[in-house]
C-alpha cells in the first residue's frame, strides 16, 4: 500500500520539524524525528477529518499528547492543508504565531485540545473518546448513524509516566471506550538520558490490567506494520494502545539518545540527517508531488467524509426534528430562552438547606431543561448532589448522564476538557473544595484552552468541621481565583446559587468553579427577587449614607447581615455587600464599583472563611480582612467557625475594636 511517494512525504514531515526548531533555535526534534513515520500512516491514511473544515463534527479526533513535539503536528497540519502556512512555520515558536511551543486550541486549526503538561493529552484523549461514545448513545438511530468518530492520540514515555494518564487510562478500560486509540511512541529515552533511570515497569501488563488491547510493531519505520495495527485497533470492543518501538532522533548523529530530545541538532547534524533521508531540498522546500500525496489522503478523504455526513445530517433533521434541533443546540452551546424560569427558586421561609443540597435540586431541573447536560462527580455523588436523578450511569449506558469518575480528581477534570473540547454538551465535574489541589493543573487547562467546563465544588469552608485541616479549604478559593480566565463563585445561599448555574452554563470561554457549602445556611429574604448575579457584587443590606461596609460571601453572607443589624441598634450605618465572585465585580466598569464601594467609605470588612490573601483589593489600606490564615482544626462544623471567629459577637467585637 506504500510506496516512494509516501515515504517521501514521511521525510516531509521530518525535515519540515527540524527547520522549524532550527529557526527558532528552540525545540524537541527528538520526536518529530522518530514519531514522523507512525504520525504519517495514521493522518494520511487513516485519519476522517477534512483541512478545508477543521470544525468539521464528525470528523476523527487526533491529540499529540507528547505536545513538545508540536513542531510535528504543525508540519502535518500544513502539508495536509490545514490554514497553517510556511510562513508560520518559520515563524515556530515566535510571538504572534499560530505555531507556538506546545499546541494550543483555539489558535492552530487542526488542534483539537491544549497538550504540553505530560499525561493530560491522554486523559482529554479519554475525554473526547468519552463525549463521542455518550452523544451516539443520545442520538443515533438505527437507520443513522450521526456520531460516529475515533479519537487518536500520540503519547510518550513521559505521559505513561504522569499519574493523570493511569487514573485516566484505569477510567477509560473500566468504561470500555472502543474508539479510543493511543499510538505510544516507545523509544527507551527521556530528557535526562536512559529510560531505564526512572522507568521499568511493563507498559503491556499495564494496560491489559486496565482493560485495554494492546498491540506491539517492533520497527517504527514500517509504514505497513503501523497502519495494520491501528486497523486491528479499531476492531477491538476496548481502548487501545499500540506500543511502536521508535528511535529518537532517528537520522541524527546522536539518534537514540537524549541529546536529541529538547534542543536543536545544529546545522551540520541536520544536513547530515537530510542525507540520512535522502532529502535535497532546501529549508522550508516542498515539492508538489508531496503535498498532492496529502491532498490525495486526508484531503480527499476528509472532504468526501465531510460531504457524506452534511448529507446525512439533511437526512436526520428530516426523520427526527426533534433530536435534530437538540443535537444542534448541544453543538452550538445554546439553551432555551429564558431557561431558569423553569428552575426552583427559594423563599427565606423555606427551611435552611445547604448550597451542595439546593445546587442539587437546581440541577434537576435543569436537567430537564435540556438532555444535553451531564455530569459526574469523583466519587461523591452523595455529598456534591451532582448526580441526575432519573438517568442512569454512562457505563451502564452511553446516554447515561451520570459518570462516576471515582477517586480520579485529576483526570476527571482532564477528561472534562475532554469532552468539552469535543463540543455538543454541558458537562460539570465535582468534588470536595479542597481537593481543588489535586485537580488545579487541569483547570489551568480550562482556563487556557477557553473551554467552560463548570466545577462543583463542595464542603467550600472549615465548617466540614469533623474532618480536620485535611479537608477544610482554606488557600483554595485564592488560589483559583488567582488563575486567569477563570471564574469562581461563592454563592451565599439557594437563590445565589441558582444564578450562579446559570453563569455556568452560558459560559462560552472559561471555567466556572462554583463553591457550595456542606452545612445549611438560610435562604436570605433580600435575594428572592434577585434577577442576577452577573456582576459579581450587589448591596445586599444598605443604608444612607453608609460610614462602614461589610463584605462577604458564601455561608458568611448571612452572618455578615446579623452583624450589621448588630451595630445598626448601636446607631451605626452599616451596607453589606454580597460578593459571589471578585472576577466578575473586577471587570466592571468604574462607575457601578464606585457604586457598590464608594471611594470615600474607607471603613471596609471582608468576611470568609479562608485566607485574607487577595482581600486587600477591596477593603484597602484602612480595612480589615476576618479571615483563617492557619490551618483548620478538628471538631464539629459549627464549633470550629466559632472557635476560629466567625461568629455575629467575635466578628462584631473586632470591627469595633478597629473603627469605633
Amino acid at each position: 500500500m506504500f510506496n516512494k511517494d509516501d515515504f517521501k512525504a514521511v521525510n516531509a514531515i521530518r525535515t519540515l520539524s527540524i527547520a522549524q526548531i532550527e529557526k527558532a533555535n528552540s525545540g524537541h526534534p527528538g520526536l518529530p524525528m522518530g514519531a514522523s513515520p507512525m504520525a504519517y500512516a495514521l493522518f494520511n491514511k487513516v485519519l476522517k477529518a477534512n483541512p478545508s473544515n477543521p470544525s468539521f463534527f464528525n470528523r476523527d479526533r487526533f491529540v499529540l499528547s507528547a505536545g513538545h513535539g508540536s513542531a510535528m503536528l504543525y508540519a502535518l497540519l500544513h502539508l495536509s492543508g490545514y490554514g497553517v502556512g510556511i510562513e508560520d512555520l518559520k515563524n515556530f515558536r515566535q510571538i504572534g504565531s499560530i505555531t507556538p511551543g506546545h499546541p494550543e486550541l483555539g489558535l492552530t486549526p487542526g488542534v483539537e485540545v491544549v497538550t504540553g503538561p505530560l499525561g493530560q493529552g491522554i486523559a482529554q484523549s479519554v475525554g473526547l473518546a468519552a463525549a463521542e461514545k455518550h452523544l451516539a448513545g443520545l442520538y443515533n438511530k438505527e437507520d443513522i448513524k450521526i456520531i460516529d468518530h475515533y479519537t487518536y492520540a500520540i503519547c510518550g514515555d513521559g505521559d505513561l509516566m504522569e499519574g493523570v494518564s493511569y487514573e485516566a487510562m484505569s477510567l477509560a478500560g473500566h468504561l470500555k471506550l472502543d474508539k479510543l486509540i493511543i499510538l505510544y511512541d516507545s523509544n527507551d529515552i527521556c530528557l535526562d538520558g536512559n529510560l531505564s533511570t526512572s522507568f521499568s515497569e511493563s507498559v503491556k501488563d499495564r494496560v491489559l490490567a486496565q482493560n485495554w488491547a494492546y498491540d506491539r510493531v517492533e520497527d517504527g519505520e514500517d509504514l505497513e506494520a503501523i497502519l495494520k495495527a491501528i486497523e486491528k485497533a479499531k476492531e477491538n470492543d476496548k481502548p487501545s494502545l499500540i506500543e511502536i518501538k521508535t528511535v529518537i532522533g532517528f537520522g541524527s548523529k546522536n539518534q537514540g539518545t537524549n541529546k536529541v530530545h529538547g534542543a536543536p541538532i545544529g546545522r551540520e547534524d541536520f544536513e547530515f540527517a537530510k542525507k540520512a533521508y535522502e532529502w535535497e531540498d532546501d529549508d522550508f522546500v516542498i515539492s508538489d508531488d508531496i503535498y498532492e500525496t496529502f491532498k490525495n489522503g486526508i484531503g480527499k478523504r476528509g472532504a468526501e467524509a465531510n460531504a457524506a455526513w452534511d448529507k446525512l445530517l439533511e437526512e436526520y433533521a428530516e426523520k427526527y426534528p426533534v433530536d435534530y434541533k437538540e443535537l444542534m443546540a448541544g453543538i452550538n452551546r445554546e439553551l432555551p430562552e429564558n431557561f431558569l424560569d423553569q428552575v426552583k427558586k427559594y423563599s427565606h421561609e423555606d427551611k435552611p438547606i445547604a448550597t451542595r443540597a439546593s445546587s442539587g435540586e437546581i440541577l434537576q431541573d435543569l436537567a430537564k431543561v435540556s438532555r444535553n447536560i451531564w455530569g459526574g462527580s469523583a466519587d461523591l455523588f452523595s455529598s456534591n448532589k451532582t448526580n441526575i436523578v432519573d438517568s442512569v450511569s454512562f457505563k451502564d449506558d452511553p446516554a447515561g448522564r451520570n459518570i462516576w469518575y471515582g477517586v480520579r480528581e485529576f483526570a476527571m477534570a482532564a477528561i472534562g476538557n475532554g469532552i468539552m473540547a469535543h463540543g455538543g454538551s454541558f458537562h460539570h465535574v465535582s468534588t470536595f473544595f479542597v481537593f481543588a489541589d489535586y485537580l488545579k493543573a487541569a483547570v489551568r487547562l480550562s482556563a487556557l484552552s477557553n473551554l467552560p467546563l463548570s466545577y462543583v465544588m463542595t464542603h467550600d469552608s472549615v465548617a466540614v468541621g469533623e474532618d480536620g485541616p485535611t479537608h477544610e479549604p482554606i488557600e483554595q478559593l485564592a488560589m483559583l481565583r488567582s488563575i486567569p480566565n477563570t471564574l469562581v463563585l461563592r454563592p451565599a445561599d439557594a437563590n445565589e446559587t441558582r444564578l450562579a448555574w446559570k453563569i455556568a452554563l452560558e459560559s462560552k470561554d472559561k471555567p466556572v468553579v462554583i463553591a457550595l457549602t456542606r452545612q445549611n445556611v438560610p435562604n436570605l429574604e433580600e435575594t428572592e427577587g434577585l434577577k442576577s448575579i452577573e456582576k459579581g457584587a450587589y448591596i445586599i443590606k444598605d443604608v444612607e449614607n453608609p460610614e462602614l461596609i461589610l463584605i462577604a460571601t458564601g455561608s458568611e453572607v448571612a452572618v455578615a447581615i446579623e452583624c450589621a443589624k448588630v451595630l445598626e441598634e448601636e446607631g451605626k450605618a452599616v451596607r453589606v455587600v454580597s460578593m459571589p465572585s471578585m472576577e466578575l465585580f473586577r471587570a466592571q466598569d468604574a462607575s457601578y464599583k464606585e457604586k457598590i464601594l464608594p471611594s470615600e467609605v474607607r471603613n471596609r470588612v471582608s468576611i470568609e472563611m479562608g485566607t485574607s490573601f487577595g482581600w486587600g483589593e477591596f477593603t484597602g489600606l484602612d480595612g480589615l480582612n476576618i479571615s483563617i490564615d492557619r490551618f483548620g482544626i478538628s471538631g464539629p462544623g459549627g464549633d470550629v467557625a466559632k472557635k476560629l471567629g466567625f461568629n455575629t459577637e467575635d466578628i462584631v467585637a473586632r470591627i469595633k475594636q478597629k473603627f469605633y
